[in-house]
C-alpha cells in the first residue's frame, strides 16, 4: 500500500536550488537518491521518520515544514554559521531566536531562501520524566577516527567509505585524524582493527564491508568470524568498533544500503562510532559509583 511520502517544492532558479540543497546537507539532513533528467533535477533529503499531519486550531508554527531534532542549540548554530557564510551579519535575520511554544516544545524558523521557511523543535521536556539518560553526542571535533574498509565487493564498499567519510567530517572530524585502512576482504577486517585498536592511536574504529549470500556456506563461515572477531576487538581493548559490515542476500539489497533506497549504513556506522567514543567520555568523566 503506502511507501512513502515526499514533498516537492520548485525551486526559482539554479542558484537558489544549490543554496538550498547547502542549507539542508549542512543541517545534517541525510541525501537521498534524487533524479536528474533532462526537464528537471530534484535533491532528495532523507530524515529516519515522516509524518503527514492536518491540524484543527492554532498551527504549531508559521513554516509548513516542521524538522524535530535532539539538538536544538546546535542545529540553531549551525543555521547561523550557514546564513553568515552565505551573506554575512545582515543573512542571519532570516533566522529567528529560540523560543518555547504553547505545546510544551522549544523552537525556531529559518527561511535561507524567501518562500522556504523551515521550523525545527524539540521537545521542553524530551525525557517526559523519566530518569535522565547518559547519552553520546554527535560532534567529532578533536576525535581521531579509523576506517577498516575491505575491498572485495568494491561497488559496494566504496559508497560505505563514502557514507562513512561524510558522516565524520560533517561532524566536525578533521581529515587528518581520518585513517583509511583497507583490507582485501570482510575476513581479514578483524585482524586488522584488532592491530589499530592496540596501538591506542584512535578513539573508535569504523568497519565496513559486504557480504552476499552464495550457494554455499561459506558466507554464514565469513560473517559469523567476522562478527566475532569485531566484537572480541572492541570488548577486549576498549575501543569502540562500529558495525558497517553488510550481510544481503542479493548485490540489489546491498546497493540499497549502500545508499540507493534505505539510507548509507557506512554513514550510520560513523556516527555510532562518534556516539560511542562521546559516550565512553562521559562515563570515565563520571567515575565509580
Amino acid at each position: 500500500m503506502i511507501k512513502g511520502i515526499s514533498f516537492l517544492r520548485p525551486a526559482a532558479d539554479k542558484a537558489v536550488y544549490e543554496r538550498l540543497s547547502s542549507f539542508l546537507s549542512a543541517l545534517g539532513f541525510a541525501s537521498g537518491k534524487g533524479w536528474n533528467e533532462p526537464a528537471s533535477r530534484g535533491a532528495s533529503f532523507l530524515a529516519p521518520l515522516g509524518n503527514f499531519e492536518i491540524v484543527d486550531g492554532e498551527m504549531p508554527s508559521t513554516a509548513n515544514v516542521l524538522v524535530e531534532v535532539t539538538e536544538l542549540d546546535a542545529v540553531h548554530q549551525a543555521a547561523e554559521a550557514w546564513l553568515k557564510a552565505q551573506g554575512g551579519e545582515s543573512a542571519a535575520k532570516a533566522l529567528s531566536a529560540i523560543t518555547d511554544t504553547h505545546w510544551k516544545s522549544r523552537l525556531f524558523t529559518v527561511e535561507p531562501e524567501k518562500g522556504f521557511g523551515f521550523s525545527f523543535w524539540a521537545w521542553a521536556d524530551p525525557l517526559k520524566g523519566r530518569p535522565v539518560a547518559i547519552e553520546g553526542d554527535l560532534s567529532a571535533t578533536g576525535m581521531k577516527f579509523a576506517i577498516v574498509v575491505a575491498r572485495w565487493n568494491a561497488v559496494i564498499t566504496d559508497r560505505l567509505l563514502d557514507g562513512a567519510l561524510d558522516g565524520l567530517l560533517r561532524s566536525g572530524a578533521q581529515r587528518d585524524d581520518i585513517e583509511v585502512v583497507r583490507v582485501p576482504g570482510a575476513w581479514e577486517i578483524p585482524a586488522a582493527a584488532r592491530t589499530i585498536a592496540d596501538q591506542k592511536r584512535v578513539d573508535a574504529i569504523v568497519t565496513l564491508g559486504c557480504l552476499l549470500r552464495g550457494e554455499t556456506a561459506h558466507y554464514e563461515a565469513i560473517y559469523n568470524e567476522v562478527s566475532r572477531g569485531i566484537g572480541q576487538s572492541l570488548q577486549e581493548t576498549g575501543i569502540p568498533h562500529s558495525f558497517g559490515v553488510l550481510t544481503c542476500e542479493t548485490l540489489e539489497q546491498a546497493l540499497n544500503r549502500a545508499g540507493i533506497k534505505a539510507g548509507n549504513k557506512g554513514f550510520e556506522a560513523a556516527v555510532a562510532a562518534i556516539e560511542m567514543v562521546s559516550l565512553k567520555q562521559k562515563l570515565v568523566a563520571r567515575g565509580p559509583a
